[in-house]
């Protein structure tokens, strides 16, 4: 390799990174500008500000979907906002460290459930890393001493195997295969609004937007801007950019040190203390999601030659490791998910 493809190649790297620590933040930026009455006010915001920006941005390409991938993609909306209430009612009720870290148990349950539908063995090394992820978890969530887990962690593992629903959906949908990232990502999250708005308008659901909007702050309204503009329409294009200039696996490695920020911001900035158990916990979540990756990604490309169609999918995972299960990387981690371009 020259020293201008060396150069060229660490400049790409700096704004996959920047992503990686955008979303590693989202779970305090959610936390601070949510509470328990406005979660569903506060996604409906939120999205209203980014899905303009992505109809406007991808309208040629959005008018060339068919039906079929329409529908495929609303079916996936549903999912995504599952996805996106599970996460955000789990930070409101748990710690962001805690939700950083258990979310990236999606890099353990997606090849599990890959290595399921496929009907293929997961090697040895991946089994003793995914066991080393849950019991940092399981530690993770005991925090400072021997308590039951909180409601709020629980939501988060429900999170995590919401993402890997959505992923294993994303590639195998016949429908969405072939389908242009950028149009299938804005017809997720436009399904995903009409979900929000639809169940906003509920009696006994909270806050609607406007009266959440009314009593925001600044503060409020900055972290609003900030997980519709950093870590949905940035963390989306800089993917795009990145994967045509470099390879879909040094993106996903680059986004999967997610964890690792999150624990970071929520210690440094949002006053967590795990204790050493919890400590421990997250040294033991992080060897083993890395530790892991290594032989789940062999295990995908030992099948990449029956799955080669998968690559032209989208795809979305969480913590975030490759959205697809073959083939995308999300756009957004924590609390802010989409769908990148990542034939991951």
């Amino acid at each position: 390799m020259t020293v201008t493809a060396a150069r060229g190649g660490r400049l790409t790297d700096l704004p996959v990174l920047l992503v990686a620590v955008v979303w590693g933040s989202s779970y305090l930026a959610a936390k601070g500008v949510t509470t328990e009455r406005t979660v569903l006010a506060v996604l409906v915001l939120r999205f209203a500000v980014a899905v303009p920006v992505l109809v406007v941005a991808g309208r040629r390409r959005l008018r060339a979907l068919s039906a079929a991938q329409l529908r495929g993609g609303g079916l996936l909306g549903l999912i995504l906002a599952g996805i996106f209430l599970l996460e955000t009612y789990g930070v409101v009720h748990t710690s962001a460290t805690n939700a950083g870290l258990i979310i990236s148990l999606t890099m353990v349950f997606t090849p599990v459930a890959e290595s399921w539908v496929r009907g293929t063995r997961l090697p040895g090394s991946f089994v003793a890393a995914a066991g080393l992820s849950v019991l940092g978890v399981a530690l993770l969530t005991l925090g400072a001493g021997f308590t039951a887990p909180t409601g709020g962690d629980l939501l988060m593992l429900g999170a995590a195997a919401a993402r890997t629903a959505h992923v294993l959906a994303m590639s195998r949908m016949e429908s969405v295969r072939g389908a242009d990232a950028l149009s299938l990502t804005t017809v997720q999250l436009g399904g995903a609004v009409l979900v929000f708005a639809a169940l906003v308008a509920l009696p006994g659901t909270g806050a609607s937007p406007w009266s959440a909007a009314a009593g925001f702050g600044l503060g409020d309204w900055l972290g609003l801007l900030y997980l519709s503009a950093f870590c949905t329409l940035l963390a989306f294009f800089v993917q795009m950019w990145a994967v045509r200039r470099t390879s879909p696996s040094r993106v996903s490695l680059l986004l999967g040190t997610e964890p690792v920020w999150a624990a970071a911001v929520g210690i440094a900035l949002g006053g967590d203390r795990p204790g050493p158990l919890g400590y421990l916990g997250a040294v033991l979540v992080l060897a083993g999601t890395a530790w892991g990756r290594t032989p789940a990604d062999r295990g995908r490309k030992a099948g990449a030659g029956a799955d080669d169609a998968v690559a032209d999918g989208v795809t979305a995972d969480g913590g975030q490791a490759p959205v697809t299960g073959g083939g995308q990387v999300p756009v957004a981690g924590g609390g802010c998910e989409g769908t990148a371009v990542e034939p991951a």
